[in-house]
């Protein structure tokens, strides 16, 4: 696969400078995950996914446990999972999951950031189908021939293991989210530059130097909206 990870720098970048907009964001899925099954990560898989990317954005114990606990509790607010595809510049492509409780809201709000910059919305399946869903791993001190001999040791099937630059990143099955998890863990390896499932695309678009500026444009207006919690897009960031 050897895909280039694109968000590394962008998400070390914009924990300093959005930490209280991100940890919003976050309080929001981890209620969502946890109101939507068990409370406890160790019998709900989609929190301990949620919980496990939260560590990479640094995000404080308060938040967390507030969000655990607003769930247990008998608060009827209740979110809609919802995702958008649409097109940026020079045919680039996006991909919007946003987790709202006003959806007209949301919708006009995506479309707007999408067509103040260049782009346009598009129907369910126009981009996602040119994304493959993955579960993705970053680490540092550790070579790729390294991990790849202990995930193999563990019996744990993974798509792609390569370096670049000082990280490590590892490509699986999201079903093997877990396994690569607990096999890293098994070798004392607890910090994780990414941790997610996120939606990878099969190929990577050059953009020159005005589109680029216009695309990172419309992504930030995107990932600034208050409902949006992940944006994918498969333009090759210079």
């Amino acid at each position: 696969m050897g895909r280039k990870w694109n968000n590394i720098k962008e998400k070390k970048a914009s924990k300093d400078s959005a930490a209280s907009r991100i940890n919003a964001k976050f309080g929001r899925e981890i209620y969502v995950a946890a109101k939507s099954g068990d409370p406890s990560p160790e019998s709900n898989g989609a929190l301990k996914i949620v919980l496990e990317r939260a560590k990479t954005y640094s995000v404080p114990k308060h938040i967390v446990d507030r969000a655990i606990e607003k769930a247990k509790g008998n608060t009827d607010e209740v979110f809609e999972e919802l995702r958008y595809e649409g097109f940026g510049p020079n045919g680039s492509m996006v991909i919007v999951d946003a987790l709202t409780n006003n959806v007209n809201r949301t919708a006009a709000e995506v479309r707007s950031a999408f067509g103040k910059n260049g782009g346009n919305m598009g129907v369910s399946g126009s981009v996602a189908y040119m994304f493959d869903r993955t579960a993705v791993f970053g680490i540092e001190g550790k070579s790729a021939e390294d991990v790849l001999e202990l995930l193999i040791m563990a019996d744990v099937d993974v798509r792609d293991v390569f370096e670049e630059e000082e990280t490590t990143m590892i490509y699986a099955e999201p079903t093997e989210f877990s396994a690569v998890q607990e096999a890293l863990k098994a070798e004392g390896i607890e910090e994780f530059t990414v941790a997610e499932i996120a939606m990878l695309a099969q190929n990577e678009l050059p953009l020159d130097t005005e589109s680029q500026e216009q695309f990172e444009k419309m992504i930030d207006a995107l990932e600034e909206l208050e409902d949006v919690q992940q944006v994918y897009h498969n333009v090759e960031l210079a």
